[in-house]
């Protein structure tokens, strides 16, 4: 009986730690996945991965609670990660989003109920797919696998600090500027072009001239932007799991 109960701790603990990736992350976030399925998925993780971990979990309460509160704080440092990187992506599609005049335009998302910009939901769903396209679940089922052997279930204090976390969003959101940098660069120049007509026509209307003309090149830009953008894509998604690696 014990023992039952030893494992239904570890178990639990182990679910602390993987559940905030599944219920916080991108790109878990972007998809209708019903709640069941979910913690079906979060315990059958746990069961597996902590045969990497040594068999020592605090049974006490105050010690249980307290191991539990590591593990959650820990789970949400390794979300962050992803986090950070499809906010990043997201922050440029909705500069892009400005540049090209939609800054008024926002959808609908059907899985947040929550209102999201034109071209920076199309940029999230399209770093979603290249997560799932690439070596992203893998990736993450090695970095999950290596924490529980640095870090056993229920010593998840001896976690590093935010300075990886820090130095990441740096990085990204250089990356994630790259991503539309090209597109954004397009429309900078047709705004100098308008300018400079509007000083030898004073009475042609710039606003609407400049909205119906960067409109029309956006629709242009777009498709060659995701399909340039995917390499850099595809980096940032690697940075989030080798900086998820950092965090233990």
């Amino acid at each position: 009986m014990e023992t039952l109960v030893a494992d239904l701790h570890r178990v639990l603990l182990a679910s602390l730690r993987i559940g905030p990736l599944f219920a916080f992350a991108p790109p878990f976030t972007l998809l209708r996945v019903p709640g069941p399925v979910r913690l079906l998925l979060v315990l059958a993780l746990a069961v597996t991965l902590l045969r990497l971990s040594p068999a020592a979990t605090p049974t006490e309460l105050p010690s249980f609670l307290i191991a539990a509160l590591g593990e959650v704080s820990l789970g949400i440092a390794m979300a962050l990660a992803l986090q950070l990187a499809f906010s990043a992506i997201g922050m440029a599609g909705r500069a892009l989003d400005i540049q090209a005049g939609f800054g008024l335009a926002f959808l609908i998302d059907p899985t947040t109920k929550a209102q999201t910009p034109l071209i920076g939901a199309i940029f999230a769903y399209a770093a979603g797919a290249v997560f799932f396209a690439t070596s992203g679940p893998y990736d993450l089922l090695a970095t999950l696998a290596l924490s529980f052997e640095r870090i056993p279930v229920g010593t998840a204090f001896a976690a590093n600090g935010p300075g990886d976390l820090l130095a990441f969003l740096g990085t990204v959101s250089i990356l994630a500027l790259g991503v539309v940098g090209l597109a954004m660069l397009i429309l900078f120049l047709i705004d100098l072009v308008i300018a400079l007509l509007s000083r030898t026509l004073p009475q042609m209307n710039v606003l609407v001239l400049g909205f119906q003309v960067k409109s029309l090149a956006t629709l242009f830009l777009l498709p060659a932007t995701i399909g340039l953008s995917l390499a850099s894509i595809a980096r940032i998604v690697r940075l989030a799991t080798e900086t998820m690696i950092g965090v233990p």
